[in-house]
Parts: C-alpha cells; structure tokens; sequence
C-alpha cells in the first residue's frame, strides 16, 4: 500500500462515491421543496405588500395631520370679495417720435 498524497486523494474519492451511491432520493422531492419555494415567495410578497400599504397610510397620517397644524393661522387668500378696479390706462409720457 503506497502512502502519499495520491493515494490518500483516491482512497477519500472511493468512500465519498459509495456513500454517494448508497444516497436514495425522495421521489416526491422536488415537488416538496418547489412548494415549500412557492410558499416562501407568496410570503415575501405578502409582507412587501404590507410593507408598501403601511409606508403609503403613515405618509398620508403625517401628511393630514401637518395639513391640520396650519388650521388656526389666518389664511393668505382674502375671505371677503375685493371690488374691482377700472382699468385706466397709463399716462402717454413718451415723446412723439417722428414717423418716418
């Protein structure tokens, strides 16, 4: 029996084929972990979901209720009807510039 490196390199490769061999896959497998796959994805979705609607109602809470801060200050625009004004035009200032 030769010892080395070769040698320690086979002998590994020979045992981790026979327990390869010896290894019997489920036949429901792959239909087992696509499943469990298919649930993991509904569930990452849902919860992106929820994630985005909770975003979207905590922005609007804010945003109403910074809106209702401002209740109590005097408005900008008026609140009473302003008559309006004649349009009088401008007093003609220029000098008459000759024609030609």
């Amino acid at each position: 029996m030769t010892t080395g490196p070769a040698s320690t390199e086979d002998q590994l490769r020979e045992v981790l084929d026979k327990l390869a061999n010896g290894v019997q896959p489920a036949p429901d497998a792959y239909r087992r972990v696509q499943g469990e796959w298919r649930r993991r994805e509904r569930r990452r979705r849902l919860i992106l979901v929820i994630l985005v609607v909770l975003v979207l109602a905590i922005a609007d809470i804010v945003g109403l209720w910074a809106l209702n801060q401002y209740q109590d200050r005097p408005h900008v625009a008026p609140r009473e009807p302003v008559p309006a004004r004649s349009h009088v035009p401008p007093a003609n200032d220029l000098p008459d510039l000759p024609v030609r």
